[in-house]
């Protein structure tokens, strides 16, 4: 998404279809404050643009990368 592009610190977005109408997102940012800057960003977006295609509202996770490869 252009919107996350722009934060500070972003590395990497991941839109996923998990089947059964459930999707997940996940960002990855450099650092704490870029991944909270697109968290808002992307709820600001999600309100105006898709809160009433969605029939649960998004629920929001976040932590250190522990692993990659």
């Amino acid at each position: 998404m252009p919107i996350l592009r722009q934060v500070p610190g972003f590395v990497a977005y991941y839109w996923v279809d998990a089947g059964e109408g459930v999707m997940v997102s996940t960002g990855v940012f450099e650092d704490q404050a870029g991944a909270e800057e697109s968290t808002m960003r992307a709820a600001d977006f999600v309100r105006a643009n898709l809160a009433s295609l969605l029939p649960n509202p998004p629920q929001v996770a976040a932590g250190q990368v522990v692993a990659a490869g």
